[in-house]
């Protein structure tokens, strides 16, 4: 019988495998048609009794202004260029930082980021977080770098029912994507810590903060220089 439950075992895991390759590849090419993170929000509002729709509308990476993109990277992960998907240093900081105490730190890639929204369920745990390496290491190996940072800027959730930088430009300014400009880009990036809580159109202390430090960072790694560079 144990023998009978690991071939068992073995096959789905196999099954699994598979199907998240050829998912994976999929995606390399096409929108998604939504994320995991989107569906659980719908279902979190079917639950609270608070109906909400979902902004999105999906734009290719050179419809997304450069500021934007330099704005997610500089605010969220400043060695994408460099890693493989995770950033070791960052992720050791992180942990001994949690070991002393006080709120809890995260160092989550892009990469990771678009792992964890795109297929998998919010929340800790160590299921969640072993599906995220795995389709972390997908991502890595089968998509360049440019389609990552263009599936992040088009699932990142910017606002209660806001997903991707063109929705968030609409909503937030009326405008395109393509147009934001450094300040509006560097609020976007400001508030995806906790975009529920924060709003990029009416900017607290915080975000403001935030926003400043991000413009500061952007222009510290070279500009626009950069995204052509790297």
């Amino acid at each position: 019988m144990l023998t009978s439950l690991l071939r068992r075992l073995v096959s789905v895991l196999l099954w699994f495998a598979a199907a998240s390759v050829v998912l994976v590849i999929l995606l390399r090419w096409l929108p998604p048609p939504g994320t995991a993170l989107m569906v659980e929000r719908k279902v979190q509002s079917w639950f609270s009794g608070e109906s909400i729709d979902l902004q999105r509308q999906w734009r290719p990476l050179e419809d997304i202004a450069d500021p934007l993109k330099l704005a997610v990277i500089a605010g969220e992960d400043q060695k994408f260029a460099e890693h493989h998907g995770f950033d070791i240093p960052a992720i050791r900081a992180a942990l001994l930082h949690n070991e002393q105490g006080g709120s809890l730190r995260g160092a989550s890639t892009l990469t990771q980021q678009v792992a964890k929204n795109l297929f998998l369920w919010q929340g800790r745990s160590w299921i969640r977080k072993g599906l995220e390496v795995w389709y972390t290491l997908l991502i890595e190996t089968l998509w360049p770098k440019w389609r990552i940072l263009e599936m992040y800027a088009n699932i990142a959730e910017f606002g209660d029912g806001i997903y991707g930088a063109q929705a968030a430009s609409r909503q937030f300014w009326n405008k395109d994507a393509a147009r934001l400009s450094p300040a509006e880009s560097a609020k976007l990036a400001a508030v995806l810590p906790a975009p529920r809580r924060y709003n990029a159109a009416r900017p607290g202390p915080y975000v403001q903060r935030r926003a400043a430090w991000i413009q500061r960072q952007a222009r510290q790694l070279g500009g626009g220089a950069y995204l052509k560079d790297e």
